[in-house]
């Protein structure tokens, strides 16, 4: 499967979608995290990290750091292209360092550097439709990010759905 929407009806449902991404999650996989400003990147990257056994109090907005690392099942990379100028200041942060490779990236604005991700990455783009909900759509760009949508989609139903 290579697209997949959610609608979240709840920070805990999307809560819980991001912790599914985790705990799914494989060493190089790319996530490429685009929304509008308060849509919920940062909240979704530290359910995330949760769902990769990782610290979620560790994870803070990185606007002002740019790159932050924290220790999980795997290493998380967390980047923000929001104030990046410049494609090459993203380059100056050394992605080929921490791109990809045995670490999970997630990065948020990733709009603004798609030019570097790699062909295999996974797009997420959350849309606010309601003071709590949320419209997640997944596209897979490549076979590993592929594998993860399917994943979520035959593992990750909103709550409205299950019976």
């Amino acid at each position: 499967m290579t697209n997949w929407t959610f609608t979240a009806d709840s920070e805990a449902e999307t809560h819980g979608l991001g912790q599914a991404l985790g705990r799914f999650a494989k060493p190089g996989l790319v996530v490429a995290i685009s929304g509008d400003l308060g849509a919920g990147k940062t909240h979704f990257v530290r359910a995330v990290v949760e769902g990769l056994e990782g610290s979620p109090s560790d994870v803070s907005s990185p606007t002002f750091v740019l790159l932050q690392h924290y220790t999980a099942r795997v290493p998380v990379h967390h980047a923000d292209a929001y104030r990046l100028r410049t494609e090459n200041e993203f380059l100056d942060l050394g992605p080929d360092e921490w791109l990809g490779g045995n670490g999970v990236t997630l990065i948020e604005w990733a709009d603004r550097v798609s030019r570097w991700l790699p062909q295999d990455h996974l797009g997420l783009r959350i849309t606010v439709t309601g003071e709590t909900h949320r419209h997640l759509e997944f596209i897979a760009h490549g076979p590993t990010a592929a594998e993860i949508v399917t994943l979520l989609a035959e593992n990750c139903r909103p709550v409205t759905d299950r019976q």
